[in-house]
């Protein structure tokens, strides 16, 4: 319970102060009729009338230099708030005491113990509580520390709140003191949300235990000042009062913040670098009390931008590194689940962070709300802006972190049935058109949007790109008649990424696209681009299947049959190849007689397979032809030339000895 002293201590004597303080209303000052008397007795003098328009004039005559202007009225403003400050001390102790008056007597008339007791009571009974569930609830199987550790403080904080919640609504308030017991318990129950995420980056090894109790000292101040401050407001105190009461109550903050910067660094001051940055932070803290003392909240808020928000932007890169399964285990970054919640939770930081920094400028800047209508544009067009290309930004990593992810997600190609290949291959050729496509759209749309913003009428601008877009369309139809036929050429699913087409007279594999043309890997080295409208009739060669056909040419006196069955054997042994029997869709066979030649018949045999395999398997067919050829007696076709001559009966004996066996032959005999 150590931890709630800071910020029940400060609660408490904020109340304590306010039930405590006598009661000293402040008398009413009625204006007394002398004194009006002679004001418009003044204002009726002709004098006083020719004094007061010419002052008029002069403040609406228009001012020549704005910028030594701008530097007098923030003069002027500085002045008067630190004016005002010195003169609402005195009335400070008045105004509380008129308050806490109020606030007593309310209780008194509603039967209602004061509102630090009762304040008191609540906080305990819900202390007591969460401290009841935190013992007896088992401990969450999660695979780490800092995830159960986040899973004990949020189930212990909803036990809190909702205690808190309860106890609140039992009580009927009377309107003062629920005001009061109302803010102190939303200032609770923020410090104890805040307590539970410092402990969560505590446990993910994020921040130091030193740190941690330095951090919760300063949250504890930091509620403790804001309530105060917003009950005053609530209960009608001055705003000058509220001003320097809130002014002294910041001073703490102030010093626990130096004592942060101070002890956090005091290990590397050896270096001039560190003690440059520790007198640069410690300086930075104080310029921004001031600027905010000084009612400059534009640029108050500004600089506390720069400082929170790369500090949120790491910590929210901590705990989506620790809590995120894919990253803790260093997984696949291109999830768009974990892109989503990196890239989600960045944007949300910087779009809350602008927006506050938007808000605050709108209504305390002068530029904003004055007459320089230019930089008034201008500077809501870039909040605006920044807010959009977040958005836009989001979006493009989505879909690239998807379109990557559904790229690189493709099976074995030996397991897939052919009409999953057939789906993953168009994918691959479509997803990356369509990737390019987005990009410039989303492009587009964020220059168009930005222009938009800060005030160029695009109307007429997309006028005008449209006309430029059909001139620039009758001039150059060649380029437009490669986009249109890219695009009906990847409706039709001509061709797909890694298939192997003809079109005229270019081959080749295809590697990529683009929007105007096609890149093809011929079976030589050489890449072609052709542009879409270039194509023409396409002949794809890897679609389903492929039948190739191979001929060979034997003597008139072979046996057909005989070759029919050492093609079927051949047939059935290519078949039970552990590399090739898994291409083929139907066996190699014998068609039969093609042609008959002057040397020879002409044999057709054919084989159906897996496009892009006939080439492996022809050549594997071919060798073990030759070979069952030559075990069996069977010779290829040859072109013979018969020469004779005059004489009959030499060119008998020569057709004769030709005809013999060569076993007869006689050996040296030619």
């Amino acid at each position: 319970m150590h931890i709630l002293r800071p910020l029940l201590f400060s609660l408490f004597l904020c109340l304590y102060g306010l039930t405590n303080l006598q009661a000293q209303t402040p008398a009413a000052r009625n204006a007394q009729p002398s004194k009006v008397a002679e004001l418009l007795r003044l204002l009726e003098d002709e004098d006083v009338r020719v004094w007061l328009e010419q002052k008029q004039a002069a403040v609406s005559e228009p001012r020549d230099n704005e910028a030594v202007w701008f530097i007098e009225a923030w003069e002027a403003r500085s002045r008067a708030r630190f004016n005002a400050l010195l003169a609402a001390v005195p009335r400070a102790s008045d105004e509380l005491s008129r308050v806490v008056s109020a606030v007593r007597q309310e209780a008194r008339g509603s039967g209602l113990v004061p509102a630090a007791v009762m304040f008191a009571i609540i906080a305990g009974i819900s202390f007591g509580t969460e401290w009841i569930f935190r013992r007896s609830v088992p401990v969450a199987p999660l695979p780490n520390h800092p995830l159960r550790q986040a899973y004990t403080e949020f189930l212990t904080l909803s036990i809190f709140t909702a205690t808190v919640a309860i106890l609140f609504f039992l009580f009927d308030w009377p309107p003062l003191m629920r005001v009061v017991v109302l803010y102190s318990l939303v200032a609770l129950v923020t410090y104890r949300l805040a307590t539970a995420l410092f402990r969560i980056a505590l446990a993910a090894s994020m921040v130091s235990a030193c740190s941690y109790s330095r951090i919760r000292i300063f949250v504890a101040l930091l509620a403790a000042t804001m309530t105060f401050s917003a009950i005053c407001k609530r209960l009608a105190v001055a705003a000058g009062v509220r001003s320097a009461l809130a002014s002294g109550m910041s001073i703490p903050l102030v010093v626990v913040a130096i004592a942060m910067i101070w002890r956090e660094r005091s290990s590397d001051v050896r270096s001039l670098q560190a003690r440059v940055s520790r007198a640069m932070s410690i300086s930075g803290v104080v310029v921004l009390w001031l600027l905010w003392c000084g009612d400059f909240l534009t640029l108050f808020w500004l600089g506390m931008m720069l400082v929170l928000v790369p500090r949120a932007l790491s910590i929210a890169g901590s705990l989506t590194h620790t809590f995120s399964p894919s990253l803790s285990s260093g997984g696949d970054l291109t999830d768009p689940r974990t892109v989503l919640l990196v890239r989600g939770t960045r944007a949300i930081i910087l779009i809350a962070a602008v927006d506050w920094v938007a808000f605050v400028w709108r209504h305390n800047f002068p530029f904003v709300s004055g007459e320089v209508t230019l930089i008034r544009t201008i500077i809501a067009g870039a909040f605006n802006s920044v807010v959009i290309l977040l958005i836009i930004d989001l979006v493009w990593q989505l879909a690239k972190a998807y379109i990557t992810r559904k790229l690189s997600d493709v099976g074995d190609e030996g397991a897939l049935t052919s009409n999953a290949l057939a789906r993953e291959s168009r994918l691959r050729t479509l997803l990356p058109v369509f990737r390019n496509a987005l990009a410039a759209a989303l492009l587009c749309v964020a220059v168009l949007t930005v222009l938009s913003e800060m005030g160029v009428k695009i109307g007429p601008l997309v006028a005008g790109a449209g006309v430029v877009g059909v001139a620039i369309g009758f001039g150059s139809q060649t380029l437009v008649k490669d986009v249109v036929s890219g695009i009906f050429y990847l409706l039709d699913d001509a061709f797909r990424v890694g298939e192997y087409i003809e079109a005229g007279n270019y081959t080749g594999s295809v590697e990529s696209f683009s929007l105007r043309s096609v890149r093809l890997r011929h079976h030589r080295g050489p890449i072609f681009t052709v542009p879409f409208g270039s194509l023409g009739a396409i002949k794809n060669a890897s679609r389903d299947w492929t039948v190739d056909k191979i001929r060979i040419r034997v003597p008139f006196k072979t046996d057909v049959d005989k070759v029919r069955k050492l093609i079927k054997e051949i047939g059935a042994q290519l078949q039970a190849d552990p590399e090739l029997g898994s291409l083929f869709i139907e066996p190699l066979k014998l068609k039969g007689v093609e042609q008959i030649g002057e040397y020879g018949i002409e044999l057709g045999i054919a084989f159906t397979c897996r496009p892009g395999e006939q080439t492996m398997i022809r050549r594997k067919a071919y060798a073990m032809l030759m070979q069952a050829f030559h075990g069996n007696g069977i010779d290829f076709a040859q072109p013979v030339v018969q020469v004779s001559g005059d004489d009959k009966e030499t060119a008998a004996a020569t057709l004769a000895a030709r005809q013999l066996p060569d076993k007869t032959a006689a050996p040296g005999t030619v």
